[in-house]
């Protein structure tokens, strides 16, 4: 998603603002559990009326504006003797919006008293926004109090002798829009999204009135997607064991997630799987640095798509593809055979490597990769980090399985001229560079605008398609010196990152520019 777009979807609407005007169903809701004052209690109502409009509730209905109270909702109120008093009683039913909570304590020494509502799993003003939620239907907010949705407010004494109070929401509220209009992904299931800061974003605070007071303890919240029926699957030509691990993509929805208020740069993991082949993986989005307030929620849209690849493997330099003149033979899956690969320097659609002895630059398709000496710093100090989780797509398949790679922009000291040594011109001396020293984990949410992805797309030999998933093999421009059969090229799997000379130019590996 553009940041452009992102600005433009905010939404600036208040989970809890003055005047939201309740629907017909919810005037119906209302619900008086709980006496009037007594010796021993005292009442406090949530969601005061004020010319019908209900104001106080702790879920939400993202379409129309309504909030609601939950069941198993409790208050704390601080009473005469500055003591935290739990409510006696709880919300008893789904989705109330006025509710009156019996207090213990003595409430007689002022007008006016703290409420505080921290969540379904805080303790008097302590809330903890979890690092683990879970959203167990689309389009549905019941999980805010146990994922830290929090509240304070002032409750005041009403004519009625009551105390009235209207809560003012503390945490902050992303919205994931989920939509795909790839159809390979409306056969997948949406299992988590998580969401990674370069600052803490849950953990334990203070509500207070001022906001959340504390530095919370971790920059990562997972929010796990499971769906829970209790009749029948909708969509017949699922398997039923679907719903307990996704939420399947055929059709928009929405995911909530409950957030520390602050200035984040957030990185998204949107972990897909398809219910068929049990291939799991991530798309990733980025999200620039934002201000997210405290009672507000976040459009993130979250148009989703899988890095998709085009079906075209080179010999070095050659004029056409691999498979030119032959597409609809083209081995499509690893360890596929044709025997209509490029077999001489006479093929007669063009298909054959680039001959003569090196050292010399390539001029056909071979012209828009990286030299051999860039390779080498991409290699050797462009911090590859290799990723087992990163969903992509090639010829009609899916699969994980790739590299980050530092943009040369932000490689200190790289260069074309020379190698990463710093000295040797690999065009004109031949050598090889071999880094086995990979960076465990994904750049972080600021840091990894600094990286390109590259796919493990496998490559052919001999007219076999091998190690798709596993390795990752991409020509340089340079023919590799007093060679008549080699060229310079990248290589990857999950444990280190080569640049070799000794690759036979015959070899069906990708041609791409480097970012």
């Amino acid at each position: 998603m553009k940041a452009t777009s992102f600005y433009n979807r905010m939404l600036a609407a208040l989970l809890l603002m003055a005047g939201l005007v309740s629907c017909a169903s919810e005037d119906n809701a209302v619900n008086n559990s709980g006496t009037d004052n007594t010796d021993e209690l005292t009442t406090f109502v949530a969601g005061t009326y004020d010319n019908g409009n209900a104001k106080t509730r702790t879920s939400m209905n993202y379409d129309d504006g309504a909030f609601f109270w939950e069941e198993g909702d409790k208050i704390y109120v601080k009473d005469d003797e500055g003591m935290w008093r739990v409510s006696s009683n709880a919300v008893n039913a789904d989705k109330v919006s006025y509710f009156k909570f019996m207090m213990p304590g003595k409430y007689t020494a002022s007008n006016t008293y703290t409420v505080c509502y921290p969540g379904t799993t805080g303790n008097q003003d302590q809330v903890t926004i979890a690092a683990g939620q879970r959203q167990d239907v689309p389009d549905d907010t019941r999980h805010f109090g146990r994922s830290g949705d929090c509240g304070i407010a002032t409750a005041t004494k009403g004519s009625d002798g009551k105390f009235h109070f209207r809560l003012d929401h503390k945490a902050a509220y992303l919205v994931f829009n989920i939509h795909t209009e790839n159809q390979a992904l409306k056969n997948c299931l949406l299992t988590k999204i998580q969401v990674t800061a370069d600052n803490n974003i849950a953990g334990t605070y203070t509500v207070t009135h001022g906001g959340l007071i504390g530095d919370g303890s971790s920059k990562q919240i997972t929010l796990e997607t499971k769906e829970v029926y209790g009749g029948a699957k909708p969509h017949t030509t699922r398997v039923a064991q679907a719903y307990d691990e996704g939420f399947p993509m055929y059709n928009d929805f929405k995911v909530y997630m409950v957030i520390a208020p602050g200035t984040h740069t957030l990185k998204v993991r949107y972990w897909i799987k398809d219910y068929v082949t049990n291939m799991e993986g991530a798309i990733t989005k980025n999200y620039p640095s934002f201000t997210y307030a405290a009672n507000n929620y976040y459009d993130m849209q979250a148009n989703l798509d899988v890095r998709s690849y085009d079906s075209k493997y080179y010999m070095w330099d050659a004029q056409q593809h691999y498979w030119y003149g032959y597409e609809n033979e083209q081995p499509t899956e690893n360890d596929q055979y044709n025997l209509n690969y490029p077999q001489n320097y006479t093929d007669p659609n063009n298909r054959w490597y680039h001959l003569g002895v090196g050292p010399f630059n390539a001029s056909v398709s071979c012209t828009v990769c990286p030299n051999a000496n860039e390779l080498s710093w991409y290699a050797m100090q462009g911090d590859p980090r290799w990723d087992n989780e990163e969903l992509w797509t090639v010829m009609g398949h899916l699969y994980i399985g790739g590299m980050w790679v530092k943009k040369k922009a932000h490689i200190p000291g790289f260069r074309s001229d020379v190698s990463a040594d710093g000295s040797t011109d690999m065009r004109t001396t031949s050598i090889d560079y071999q880094n086995n020293n990979l960076t465990p984990g994904l750049p972080g949410a600021t840091e990894i605008g600094n990286y390109f992805y590259l796919p493990a797309l496998g490559y052919y030999s001999l007219g076999r398609l091998k190690n798709v998933g596993k390795y990752g093999r991409y020509w340089s421009s340079n023919a590799v010196p007093e060679s008549t059969n080699n060229s310079y090229s990248l290589y990857f799997d999950q444990s280190s990152v080569k640049v070799y000379n000794n690759y036979l130019r015959d070899n069906g590996f990708r041609v791409l520019p480097f970012e």
